[in-house]
């Protein structure tokens, strides 16, 4: 089976399948696992996120919407040289990743991967497992990660819960949404503005601090800790100085819905309780 995915988290359970071998195209923020990075780009983001600051790409990204453009080009010719029985991509987020409905028809199928909670991830795994003939495989996969996620709740079960808000985006802020809520409360701390299972939403840093919380964990979608770390340093004058604060690696752990986000419920555990 020739796979082409346009999804990281997607390519990311891909490898967790063992069914790595097959994947024969990638977007340009597949980056795990790093056997996938070498393959060709099948999908290119039409916002430079290396270039440029974070208000930049938000006002890029918020243009685009406005205008009704799409975020992410496919190279066609590409994508037909290639030939894939299989293209997995999404309709979660626009702004993410290819949405299905933008997928050239190449007669391969489309498969799209839309969770919204932790037992959404599981669930996706296993759709795309059977989709690509590893059903068994993707349970084994789903259970390892609901496992260790369970592993973590139990651990900080009666630790007092610190208050906690988790930055999707920093510049303007981003109240975390779909999964990420659930993760702030498996690692055993209360998400103050974020909401589970429903999309990030835009807020100030006013309401950040009128929200009263104890750690803000800046986790900007697509960045990891030492851009975040960069994000966050222009903008400390708007940080309560009780706050703790921590930086962590968004792009791999928190914003796909993929396996990884069990690393991260044990990240959020040590930042929160030390363990």
């Amino acid at each position: 089976m020739r796979i082409v995915s346009l999804l990281p988290s997607a390519t990311e359970m891909i490898g967790d399948l063992g069914l790595i071998d097959q994947l024969v195209g990638r977007s340009c923020e597949c980056n795990w696992p790093l056997s996938a990075v070498n393959l060709p780009i099948v999908s290119l983001s039409r916002v430079d996120s290396l270039a440029l600051s974070g208000p930049a790409i938000d006002a890029q990204v918020r243009a685009a919407v406005n205008n009704g453009e799409q975020l992410y080009a496919i190279d066609e010719n590409l994508l037909r040289e290639l030939a894939p029985d299989v293209i997995v991509t999404q309709d979660l987020c626009r702004v993410c990743a290819v949405s299905s409905e933008d997928v050239c028809d190449v007669g391969a199928r489309v498969i799209s991967l839309d969770p919204h909670t932790i037992s959404e991830v599981a669930e996706s795994v296993i759709t795309l497992a059977t989709a690509l003939g590893v059903t068994s495989r993707g349970q084994q996969v789903a259970e390892r990660m609901l496992s260790r996620v369970e592993i973590v709740r139990k651990s900080v079960t009666g630790k007092t819960r610190p208050r906690v808000f988790i930055a999707e985006w920093l510049d303007p802020p981003f109240a975390s949404g779909h999964w990420i809520p659930e993760m702030v409360e498996a690692a055993g701390g209360i998400e103050v503005l974020g909401k589970p299972g429903v999309p990030s939403l835009a807020t100030t840093w006013q309401a950040v601090r009128e929200a009263r919380p104890d750690i803000v964990v800046f986790a900007p979608c697509g960045f990891d800790e030492v851009r975040a770390a960069k994000e966050a340093s222009a903008l400390a004058h708007e940080f309560d100085p009780s706050w703790r604060t921590a930086c962590v690696n968004a792009d791999r752990f928190f914003a796909r819905p993929a396996p990884s986000i069990a690393d991260g419920v044990e990240q959020l555990a040590k930042i929160f309780h030390e363990i």
